[in-house]
């Protein structure tokens, strides 16, 4: 998600307005809704609708009265009554359709309760309310390690103020009932403002904080989805998917929207299709179904006696077969109504490029091969070993060649010089 004036900071979050979604010009806040009557002029004699939807922050909308018919258009940034104070939204929807997101959320336009819109707001009232959004991180987080050190069992997962600074709404989540009264306590004095304690659900908490799913996108909760439905596991056995918690949770621990999305279609096509636990009875025996393909249309049936030897039927064969058993006949054998015999193989999928997309490897440096090295080191030891020898054979060589003459002779010198030197000593004496 992003536009044109999300431009990406240091820490990987939008320029425009600092918070994933959410932009300045609201061209990629999940909640904004398509104004499809904003180049429709009213009739004569009628007044604009005088309410207004504003947003604040991702995730909450409201819609306030304006009593002082300001001009007002989409993206303004204004003040709004609050409960003590004021607070900074922007408008994100203005004119009829109003009215009709009023009715869908059931909140009576006629209410005289309704707040009101105060004013534009300043720059002044923009400045306070930026420098606020900037310290929303390092609060949560000094309010987590208050909430550790009171060893409370909850986790704080967002954290909005509001837009005079007076006031900041903790959002947590907890499994049992939290005694946080020594919190707010604790979190006044360091804050120096109002403390509102607010606890939400675990896919609110993942819808604030935002993530990427199994799938590789973006959460839907955090990017499009307005409303969570209620999801069941019986959406999981009716699409034929295996019951792991594992793989059938999203990363809130519940189950994850997308198995509602292709719901309504599998309902449909199970309308006239025979169910998983049919049994169907012929002269060779009982047959149960093991398998089922509910778009093909196609239903695998084994008979009693034979569980490995599988045959496939279609639907209207096997509704034929129901009939008859229904009137209390039998038929011969599964063999007549197929011509196939599906004894557990599986054909081997072949994908085609249809696209015409260059292979993804096509930018790889291409690999050297090995064998290459391992024979130039072959070839080098072989040659070094030749060598060694080669030098060792010619010194042989060199040592066999010299005469035998001196080699005998070699002595003799020395031994004439001892019998010399032994004379030379028995005169003396």
């Amino acid at each position: 998600m992003g536009c044109s004036s999300c431009s990406t900071a240091k820490d990987g979050q939008p320029r425009g307005c600092k918070n994933n979604g959410t932009c300045g010009t609201d061209g990629c806040n999940k909640l904004t809704v398509f104004d499809w009557l904003s180049n429709m002029s009213l009739p004569g004699g009628e007044k604009p609708f005088d309410c207004v939807e504003v947003r604040f922050k991702n995730s909450r909308k409201e819609f306030f009265r304006n009593t002082e018919n300001l001009t007002l258009s989409i993206g303004d940034v204004i003040a709004t009554q609050a409960q003590s104070g004021h607070d900074i939204g922007m408008v994100t929807l203005v004119g009829e359709l109003v009215k009709v997101q009023m009715k869908r959320k059931k909140v009576d336009f006629k209410d005289k309760a309704i707040p009101k819109i105060y004013r534009k707001a300043t720059q002044n009232d923009i400045d306070k309310w930026q420098k606020c959004r900037d310290r929303e991180e390092e609060i949560k987080k000094r309010a987590r390690e208050i909430a550790i050190i009171l060893k409370l069992q909850m986790k704080i997962s967002d954290v909005e103020f509001q837009g005079d600074g007076s006031k900041a709404t903790f959002y947590y989540t907890a499994e049992e009932r939290v005694d946080f009264r020594q919190l707010i306590k604790d979190m006044a004095k360091a804050f120096g403002i109002r403390i509102e304690m607010r606890q939400i659900g675990y896919r609110q908490e993942a819808q604030r904080l935002g993530g990427i799913g199994s799938c590789g996108r973006e959460l839907c909760c955090s990017t499009w989805l307005t409303d969570f439905r209620s999801v069941s596991t019986s959406a999981a056995r009716y699409q034929q998917l295996s019951l792991n918690p594992q793989k059938l949770a999203g990363q809130c621990g519940k189950l994850k929207c997308c198995l509602n999305y292709e719901l309504d279609m599998y309902l449909e096509a199970l309308k006239d299709f025979p169910a998983s636990d049919t049994k169907l009875f012929t002269e060779k025996g009982l047959a149960f179904c093991q398998k089922t393909d509910i778009f093909k249309e196609l239903l695998w049936f084994s008979y009693k006696d034979d569980p490995s030897n599988w045959y496939v039927l279609n639907k209207g064969q096997v509704q034929e077969i129901l009939e008859k058993n229904k009137k209390k006949e039998k038929v011969a054998s599964l063999e007549e109504y197929t011509t196939e015999n599906f004894v557990n193989e599986e054909k081997e999928t072949v994908f085609e490029n249809v696209v015409g997309q260059d292979s993804l490897t096509r930018f790889d440096r291409p690999k050297k091969s090995r064998n290459r090295k391992r024979n130039r080191n072959k070839s080098k030891s072989k040659n070094g070993d030749s060598k060694t020898r080669s030098r060792g054979n010619a010194k042989n060589q060199s040592k066999d060649n010299q005469p035998k003459n001196n080699r005998q002779n070699s002595g003799r010198p020395n031994q004439k010089k001892r019998r010399n030197n032994n004379k030379r000593q028995q005169k003396n004496g």
